[in-house]
């Protein structure tokens, strides 16, 4: 009774940590800000007057630069946790990730061409390259879901998915290989960072993740009877075919709204599904909301450590988010090494 009484309370101690680090992460930085300050800052919408007395340089900072970014890290972690335990669960495979359908090699091909081809358009205040990612993005998956037959089962979408990210990767390669000028802005970008964060950026992945993943959580039951075979989910009802398509858009993407304003950041979707599904067990209805939660706080510790491990240099967040997630998945597989003999 007492680990059902601690499961149920997993969700709203994951809240309540995210919410207490966003504010944390918000006083961190190269102009240290007190916590207090911090505070009468976020809630003065709510409390008129409430900042009455905190200096403007910190209002500036705060509103323009720090919560934007620590909205939009904490939106990424969400994305790429919830497509991970998504995908993991529709591949049965726990080594699947958000980027199984070449949705990253998809975006660091648009990304890259958006550089290459200097492109000056925006769409509802987004730039080129984020544009253009997220078009690359949902690109590649529609050509692996077109190339695997229409998703009526799951290996031609695995196996479509590795063969056009291999070839899209080289594509990318030879354009960097030829535009040498533009080498480093786009390794960078495929590096993944969070320091062009702002407010629009927010405005328009916010309810793309949000909605998504209550659309995810929605079919959750779908998905729980999907990961036992395809036939047994069909003989239970469920039309496979049409709850594997929804899962698939969905994540996907949730996905590419996710990397187009982040670049590339692994492990997050990989590990963090594994990690609830140790605590919560693997039912989705509670595996889709948590793993959101700790998504967002993994993802957010992750980049306040990248913007103030070596400050004012800043590493690109993809760097801490492997480091930290590639010895404990190598511990994780360590551990369980049994099971795969």
């Amino acid at each position: 009774m007492a680990l059902k009484i601690t499961q149920k309370a997993v969700p709203a101690v994951l809240l309540l940590v995210l919410l207490c680090l966003m504010i944390i992460a918000s006083t961190i930085g190269s102009a240290n800000i007190p916590l207090s300050d911090v505070a009468r800052i976020v809630i003065s919408p709510i409390f008129p007057g409430a900042d009455d007395g905190v200096k403007q340089s910190f209002k500036i900072i705060i509103r323009m630069v720090r919560l934007p970014r620590v909205l939009l890290s904490v939106l990424a972690g969400m994305g790429l946790a919830i497509s991970g335990a998504v995908f993991q669960g529709i591949f049965r495979n726990p080594m699947a990730n958000p980027y199984i359908l070449g949705v990253s090699s998809g975006a660091a091909f648009g990304a890259t061409l958006g550089m290459i081809l200097g492109l000056q358009i925006t769409f509802l205040g987004v730039g080129a390259v984020p544009l253009s990612a997220f078009i690359g993005a949902i690109g590649a998956s529609l050509l692996v879901y077109i190339l695997s037959g229409g998703g009526k089962s799951v290996m031609p979408l695995l196996l479509s998915g590795i063969a056009l990210g291999f070839f899209l990767t080289a594509l990318m390669s030879l354009l960097m290989y030829f535009n040498r000028d533009q080498l480093e802005r786009i390794v960078y970008w495929s590096m993944g960072s969070f320091n062009a964060a702002n407010w629009t950026k927010v405005a328009l992945t916010a309810p793309v993740i949000l909605s998504g993943g209550i659309v995810i959580l929605f079919f959750a039951r779908d998905l729980n009877l999907m990961v036992l075979g395809d036939d047994t989910a069909r003989g239970l009802g469920i039309p496979v075919r049409y709850s594997r398509i929804i899962f698939l858009l969905t994540s996907t993407i949730i996905t590419a709204s996710a990397v187009s304003v982040s670049g590339i950041i692994g492990f997050v979707g990989l590990i963090i599904p594994h990690i609830i599904r140790i605590i919560t067990g693997p039912d989705h209805r509670t595996l889709i909301p948590n793993s959101m939660l700790a998504g967002g706080i993994f993802l957010l510790l992750s980049d306040t450590l990248a913007r103030t491990v070596l400050s004012p240099t800043e590493i690109p967040v993809g760097i801490i988010t492997s480091l930290a997630g590639a010895p404990y998945f190598l511990l994780l597989l360590y551990q369980r090494r049994k099971q795969f003999i």
